[in-house]
């Protein structure tokens, strides 16, 4: 007996209409049963088995206009249908996957994002990050330390409250919390998410005021090669400098290059490097005088203060990083991969100018430190995507730092982190639910935390997480989240803290969207901030072993309308925020402890504080397909009033007057306490980002201006004082400037030509009016520099 064949095949080919790319992962589904589906496979080859009858199909694929069909399976007949799918004819195209850990538009997030594009990095001859990051709207970088919207002030970069994650897995150093700039490889990135506001939910416990997340690239169907060269020089400071570099001008060059293929059509191959060479711009500090053994003990100097040459602040860096992934041909949707990195580097830390008029751009004796880093990482990972909208993740990273440095300060450490996470994606109910758990393991040996008991410290971070996110009527995204997070350090109490978030985002018009959103931060302190403790010269860094988690609540409002006129697009962004501390931690100069060193800093909490404002943002861009004229922008400002609220409380009693002490609030170990204005913030900060492009040349214009700083320490008057009359010290001035000065104001400029579509090269001119400004006491930013780099792509 037989019975007829019911079923017929659907099958065919998913491409790029513009890049004739196919499409892995593009997604086939019935539109009356989007449950019912597959997905392409690494060649966009898709098949279907269907029952008999008249189908509508639709195809999709993330940052492309979707394409709905009808076709008719015919019992044991094979159907095939090629698609071709075309990009959005939307105001806005931007993909991002930080807010969510999943593929989302831009417009439809619930938080204030910004996105820095490869091409912001590369034309500004960024030989690190922070140059491109500067540029970004509400974000500084001060020495080192990451601040967005002003939610923390200056700590030389320890104990981060935004999250630096590469590829989404955290690279903050395990004993400081504190960003490795120059590690980051600014030779393959795919683009740059920087989420403002309270984001522990997802990222955990230093995303305490947003997440800083650089995701690289991974190969397209063509191979790609990519040399970047650039050589450069530093100009004469304006202020006349005290034999800065012996009178000589000091230079610069830098080396990128990336090679990224695809190899048998299953294997993806990215292999990327840096070499560079930088005399810098802050001259080698004079020789210490000569100071009396009487007044040595008197002052505490128990170390020699080293002498250092130009060739000693010369830094010399090189960098190789990898990412290999395999996709199995015979299990569609999995792969697996390791990425890696390793740094060698020499470098050096100026904490302190000798002076404020002709030694700025010197550094003061024992405030200069040499640093040799070796730094890797090696990162597997393994995803597993069977379709229907389920994908498990399962990501590790081992992070290993040395770092050898002059003054006894050497320290290492290794992170050993892991995290689980499965989404699953509901089509036919427009919700999406992302789920994991993550443990973290950072432990360092340094005679810096030997206060603790033991050299050898550990702190070890288990937690879980969940977030769910609706659509509703094509109209409306709802999103809320929990993480359950537990600490330990060494052998003190265990903490333990939940945190949440939630948010909405409407679409009211057709390029108009309202969004709010409210988001709970937790900081547990490093290793660094409880016991490090340490000295140089007249300065020291004391320990604080009873330093308190910071926690905050972050709650803002905002719209987003988006925009096209001809062949630009773009959108602008408006949107106030509230942000509320509690035990906020504070990096504090005083006297702490004159057993140990004259003065010097302490992480201490000082109280709640509040900060609230207004941040805009303007990103355009025109049609890339336009060869003979383009535009691109990225333009921002941002108003904050960073408050104390508690500007009477004690917080800690110092050893000054004498040894007697005085209680420390806000207001008396603040230098301007109008308004109970917070220390270390810029009240206005304006960025702008242009560039035209003509046929084949390009002109970009940066502008950066940031308001003076109305507050810092007094103790930096004290030190003045305490210096100003020995013959035995160098004077130290840092509060002259900071009266003298009202806000900056920095221009960079760069012009390029495209020879080929292989050869490029440009001029690039960055503090083009050579204004010498400083960001934080005592430390002066850079010169005017001149560059000239040339690029060669094969794609």
């Amino acid at each position: 007996m037989s019975f007829a064949q019911q079923t017929g095949t659907l099958k065919g080919q998913i491409t790029d209409f513009d890049t004739k790319e196919t499409l892995p992962g593009a997604t086939i589904q019935l539109l009356n049963n989007l449950s019912k589906g597959t997905a392409a496979d690494i060649d966009g080859n898709y098949t279907i088995e269907l029952d008999s009858g008249t189908y509508r199909i639709v195809c999709a694929f993330v940052g492309l206009r979707s394409d709905t069909f009808q076709i008719i399976i015919t019992p044991g007949q094979t159907a095939e249908k090629n698609i071709k799918l075309k990009p959005m004819a939307k105001m806005l195209e931007t993909v991002v996957v930080s807010s969510g850990k999943f593929e989302q538009k831009l417009e439809e997030l619930t938080v204030s994002m910004e996105v820095i594009k490869t091409d912001l990095i590369h034309n500004k001859n960024s030989t690190s990050i922070e140059t491109a990051l500067e540029q970004a709207p509400g974000v500084s970088i001060i020495d080192n330390d990451p601040q967005i919207r002003g939610g923390s002030g200056f700590t030389f970069g320890v104990g981060s409250r935004v999250a630096i994650v590469v590829d989404g897995i955290p690279l903050l150093s395990g004993d400081a919390g504190r960003p490795e700039w120059s590690y980051i490889p600014v030779e393959n990135i795919e683009q740059v998410e920087i989420i403002k506001g309270a984001s522990s939910v997802l990222y955990g416990s230093s995303a305490l005021n947003g997440v800083i997340n650089i995701r690289t690239a991974y190969p397209r169907s063509k191979p790609k090669t990519i040399i970047n060269y650039s050589l450069g020089q530093y100009s004469l400071p304006n202020q006349p400098a005290e034999n800065w570099y012996n009178e000589s001008i000091p230079g610069f060059t830098n080396l990128n290059f990336l090679h990224s293929r695809i190899v048998k059509n299953n294997l993806d191959v990215v292999v990327a490097g840096n070499v560079n060479v930088d005399q810098g711009y802050i001259g080698p500090p004079p020789p210490m005088k000569y100071i009396p053994p009487v007044i040595k003990e008197a002052f505490l100097i128990t170390d020699s203060i080293p002498t250092f040459t130009n060739e000693d602040m010369m830094k010399i860096r090189g960098r190789m990083n990898f990412n290999l992934r395999y996709r199995f041909k015979k299990i569609v949707g999995l792969n697996a991969g390791v990425n890696g990195n390793v740094m060698l580097s020499k470098s050096n830390m100026v904490l302190a100018w000798l002076n404020d008029s002709s030694g700025i751009y010197r550094g003061y004796p024992g405030a200069v430190f040499m640093q040799n880093q070796t730094l890797f990482n090696i990162d597997p990972f393994i995803n597993y995507n069977p379709g229907k909208g389920v994908s498990h993740s399962l990501v590790a990273r081992i992070f290993s730092s040395d770092n050898v440095i002059s003054n006894n300060q050497s320290n290492k450490g290794t992170m050993y982190y892991a995290q689980y996470q499965l989404q699953r994606i509901f089509k036919n109910i427009d919700l999406a639910f992302i789920g994991g758990v993550v443990g973290n393991v950072s432990s360092s040996f340094s005679r810096l935390y030997a206060s603790s008991g033991s050299p050898n410290n550990k702190i070890v971070n288990i937690s879980g997480f969940l977030q769910l996110d609706k659509k509703m009527w094509k109209v409306l995204h709802l999103s809320g989240g929990v993480r359950y997070e537990y600490f330990k350090m060494n052998n003190l109490q265990s903490v333990v803290a939940p945190i949440f978030r939630a948010g909405a985002s409407l679409q009211v018009l057709k390029g108009t969207w309202v969004r709010t959103s409210y988001g709970q931060g937790f900081r547990y302190p490093t290793i660094t901030e409880r016991y490090i403790t340490t000295k140089a010269g007249l300065f020291g860094v004391f320990p604080n072993p009873d330093l308190k988690p910071e926690q905050s609540k972050s709650f803002e409002m905002g719209v987003k309308q988006g925009f096209k006129i001809g062949h630009v697009k773009g959108y602008l962004d408006v949107a106030g925020f509230y942000q509320r501390y509690k035990n906020t931690i504070e990096y504090l100069f005083g006297v702490w402890d004159p057993s140990v060193a004259l003065i010097g800093f302490k992480f201490l909490n000082t109280g709640e504080s509040r900060v609230r404002g207004v941040d805009m943002s303007l990103a355009l861009s025109s049609d890339e397909a336009n060869k003979k004229f383009g535009i691109a922008a990225l333009i921002g400002y941002t108003y904050i009033e960073p408050v104390c609220l508690t500007p009477d409380s004690v917080y800690a009693r110092d050893k000054s007057l004498g040894g007697f002490g005085q209680n420390l609030s806000y207001k008396t170990a603040s230098l301007d306490t109008t308004d109970n204005i917070m220390k270390y913030r810029f009240k206005h900060m304006f960025k702008a980002d242009i560039e035209l492009r003509i046929y084949k040349f390009s002109v970009g214009f940066s502008y950066r201006y940031y308001s003076r700083m109305q507050n810092i320490d007094r103790a930096f008057q004290d030190l003045e004082a305490l210096t100003a009359e020995s013959p035995y010290f160098h004077s130290i001035k840092a509060t002259r400037y900071w009266y003298a000065h009202h806000g900056f104001e920095i221009i960079d400029l760069r012009l390029s030509c495209k020879l080929t579509e292989q050869h490029k090269i440009s001029f690039i001119v960055n503090n083009l009016l050579n204004a010498d400004y400083s960001l934080r006491p005592m430390k002066i930013e850079s010169p005017r520099t001149a560059a000239v780099q040339y690029v060669y792509t094969i794609n």
